[in-house]
């Protein structure tokens, strides 16, 4: 097989990978492509989280005829028991006799061992191929394992003045249709909606996905930062499908824990800062904790700024549109202390397109 045919079976299994973007959470996003004598003989990707992995779904796909074949996975087959068997044991009884992989899987439970067992079954494996693109792909996953923390996603609409709303607060709408349809595939993605409690008292937002697709997807946890408990019992999320999470600060009224309680609300108390609001660090370990990958803040410039001022935040997307609203309007971020250049917080656009009428900015932090 040529490095040419590798990398065109790899790229394969990555576009495979991708269709279980919207519903695999938290699990990562893995596709398997199986060749024999240069011909595809299965292929497959992991769907939903407690479902059967990648490779099994290929081999299924291609029956007996895998003995001898190549298997092209997007990341490291595991090589321990989870919700499923090793997806490694499962190639080494199928018979393949190589398996090439994009990356090797970051989770402390894998990191290695997959391949290793592979290796020990005498099954010529490689890794490496493609993988920048593998990582693009699960970039919330690989970050929780390498590090605790979840990805942090600042998505943020402003206009040509950069401002995100009237100084009354009037918001709707800066950008057009196109771009937010764009909005809730970057919500069907994630793992978790943040927003805080004077978003939920200015707008009432659902903060839910809505596509017009008949892709399945899986709608993401929805957290409210709420330090004294002023949520409403009648905010619009409450009634929705899906769960919705508090999260006040400890010593919470216990009152108001139990009316939000009472109408479908998660009530998570969490340690406080010296400036009695939640502390954001803790937030983001409580998240880990409920296997959070990628977390879209869509909040207001409070919120953003102080999750940028604690260094809490990777990623930055801003929907920039062809407006003017003046410069008494509200601005992308509440940042305090902030006076000399040399103070500058820097980006780097890593992106930048039009959707519609408006332009989507994308830029990580240093």
């Amino acid at each position: 097989m040529t490095k040419a045919h590798d990398i065109r079976h790899m790229a394969r299994a990555l576009q495979l990978a991708a269709r279980g973007l919207y519903t695999c959470d938290p699990n990562p996003r893995v596709g398997c492509v199986l060749v024999k004598g240069g011909t595809v003989i299965g292929e497959g990707w992991h769907v939903r989280a407690g479902e059967p992995h990648a490779e099994v779904l290929a081999l299924r796909a291609a029956g007996e005829a895998v003995c001898g074949a190549t298997a092209y996975v997007s990341l490291e087959p595991c090589g321990h028991h989870g919700r499923t068997p090793p997806c490694a044991e499962a190639l080494i009884a199928a018979g393949v006799s190589r398996v090439v992989t994009a990356m090797e899987d970051p989770n402390p439970q894998v990191a290695g061992r997959g391949l290793q067992m592979l290796r020990e079954a005498g099954i010529a494996t490689e890794t490496g191929l493609l993988q920048s693109q593998a990582e693009a792909l699960n970039p919330g996953f690989i970050k929780r394992m390498r590090t605790g923390h979840p990805l942090v996603r600042c998505k943020l609409a402003m206009s040509l003045d950069g401002r995100t709303a009237m100084a009354s607060g009037e918001s709707q709408w800066i950008t057009g249709s196109a771009a937010r349809a764009d909005v809730h595939r970057l919500r069907a993605r994630s793992s978790a909606l943040l927003t805080g409690v004077g978003t939920v008292l200015a707008d009432d937002p659902s903060l839910n996905v809505r596509l017009d697709t008949d892709e399945p997807v899986q709608q993401p946890l929805r957290v409210v930062l709420d330090s004294q408990l002023r949520m409403p019992t009648d905010a619009r999320m409450l009634s929705l499908p899906g769960r919705t999470l508090v999260c006040c600060v400890e010593g919470a009224d216990v009152e108001k824990v139990a009316m939000l309680t009472g109408v479908g609300a998660e009530v998570h108390c969490l340690p406080v800062e010296k400036n009695g609001h939640v502390s954001l660090p803790a937030l983001l370990d409580f998240l880990v904790g409920e296997s959070v990958n990628e977390v879209m803040v869509e909040a207001g410039a409070i919120l953003n700024g102080a999750l940028l001022q604690a260094g809490l935040v990777d990623e930055v997307i801003v929907y920039l549109a062809p407006l003017l609203v003046g410069d008494a309007a509200r601005g992308l971020f509440h940042l305090p202390g902030l006076e000399k250049m040399a103070q500058r917080i820097e980006l780097k656009i890593v992106d930048m397109r039009a959707v519609g009428d408006d332009w989507r900015i994308t830029a990580h932090l240093f």
